[in-house]
């Protein structure tokens, strides 16, 4: 069963400050293209930069997720992009006019509440979704923290909270579907332990804090110095210990809170991975540290495995183009026409299809008794089968030539041989202007991946 992609029916604004700089933050919630992802604007910033949830710009984890992408930061987005997982969403865009995301209560509520006043909107685009085959896992040594995941039929998250402390002690959080997340999970604040807080205090690094967006197990003695900088930075005349260990003026939504945000946070880390995961997460012990290295572990496996995937095709079925519909629109004729159908094409991509037999004019040369298709000659198909996508945007294909620009990260896998069928599967890098085509090239023989190039090829008018 397919499922849609989703984005938001409208802006929508928050106002608050960041944890760690105290700054006034505008936060605006933007609906965004399909397959665009979630995105991070710099308004602030001469030029409005850009930055992309994505696990490769984390530079830093330790108050918090932190993104850097050429100079330009974003810190704690965490919570954010727990709440647009747990909305069901998929390309949002994320407005700031400070470099960290609003702290708000410590939770996701209130950026969940947003979303839902702007409104979910269905966009005309099935979710890419990566199905998890085999258990995967990445284990921070230092700290004994660890990730997996195992294959399941939807996204599960489970961690296990151990601090070593008797104040929090051994807590537990499962959630067995992203749907539950605004119940279970959203209003699950963050927390701190009193020596944590007392060395952020003292050196200047949690400004916007106070009692009500952040969790405070006393894991130790409070002397009067403490308690005297506690009130001055919490601005309070009072505070105390509560029965259960924390400070006061808060109680737990939840016995296992610690453990519930755990997950929030590792949802929020892992939506950098940029692909939507059907696998059950065990997470012992994590921290922003070892999610988002998995999130870049799991970026990695997927994006080898997504350019190695062998598209499937019912080549029984009658093509979208004939060998004479493909000469009514390429100039190319035998034998330097390397193209028998085309399978499939859209506005962004095009399939074609060629038998490989062994009457090949270039196998008499290529090679005598060891018969092997050369690699230039696989590249001028996939090119040929590019051609005609980039020539059905023009009313008179008849009257036009296609010239090659460029050709980059050219790769031979397999040898191709007689009796081979191959399929060509070109995808544009960036919309067609000005009859300049430039898209990525892969052929495919024998369920694997034989050639893969980025091409660029324009098309001219006949003198």
């Amino acid at each position: 069963m397919t499922v849609k992609q989703n984005t938001i029916g409208k802006e929508i604004s928050l106002n608050g400050v960041g944890l760690h700089t105290g700054k006034e933050v505008k936060m605006t919630f933007k609906p965004a293209p399909i397959n665009s992802g979630f995105s991070f604007v710099r308004i602030d910033l001469e030029g409005s930069p850009v930055i992309e949830a994505d696990a490769n710009y984390v530079v830093n984890t330790q108050r918090g997720t932190n993104l850097e992408k050429l100079g330009v930061k974003i810190q704690t987005p965490e919570h954010v992009l727990a709440a647009l997982i747990g909305c069901d969403l998929d390309n949002v865009i994320i407005e700031l006019d400070s470099s960290e995301l609003p702290i708000m209560d410590g939770s996701s509520k209130y950026f969940v509440e947003a979303l839902e006043t702007a409104g979910i909107v269905e966009q005309e685009a099935n979710r890419n979704y990566y199905t998890v085959k085999e258990i995967i896992s990445f284990i921070d040594e230092s700290t004994g923290s660890e990730i997996i995941v195992m294959p399941s039929d939807e996204y599960q998250i489970t961690t296990m909270v151990d601090f070593g402390t008797k104040v929090l002690g051994t807590q537990n959080a499962t959630l067995k579907s992203i749907s539950d997340f605004k119940k279970e999970i959203s209003e699950s604040r963050t927390f701190s332990f009193l020596h944590e807080l007392e060395s952020l205090l003292n050196n200047g690094l949690i400004k916007g804090g106070d009692l009500n967006n952040a969790i405070v197990y006393v894991d130790k003695d409070i002397s009067e110095t403490t308690m005297e900088n506690l009130k001055k930075a919490f601005g309070k005349d009072k505070i105390s210990v509560k029965p259960n260990g924390i400070l006061d003026n808060l109680t737990l939504h939840y016995p296992n809170e610690a453990a519930r945000h755990k997950l929030l946070d590792v949802i929020g880390d892992l939506a950098l991975i940029g692909t939507r995961i059907k696998g059950k997460v065990i997470a012992n012990k994590p921290g922003h540290f070892v999610n988002t290295q998995f999130a870049k572990k799991m970026a990695k496996i997927i994006k080898i495995e997504q350019r190695n995937h062998v598209p499937s095709y019912d080549l029984n079925l009658e093509p979208l183009m004939d060998i004479h519909k493909i000469m009514n629109i390429l100039p190319h004729r035998p034998p330097f026409l390397f193209l028998d159908r085309i399978v499939e094409m859209s506005e962004n991509h095009i399939v074609g299809m060629k038998n490989v037999t062994m009457n090949e004019s270039f196998f008499v040369g290529h090679f005598p008794g060891a018969p092997v298709m050369p690699g230039v000659i696989i590249v001028e198909a996939m090119a040929q089968t590019g051609g005609i996508l980039v020539l059905s945007t023009v009313p008179d294909p008849e009257n036009y030539l296609t010239y090659f620009m460029k050709i980059d990260n050219v790769k031979f896998k397999h040898k191709v041989l007689p009796g081979d069928t191959l399929l060509f599967k070109c995808e544009l890098i960036t919309p067609i202007r000005r009859g300049i085509c430039h898209m990525q090239a892969n052929a495919y023989a024998n369920g694997k991946l034989v050639a893969e190039a980025e091409l660029m090829a324009q098309i001219a008018k006949k003198q």
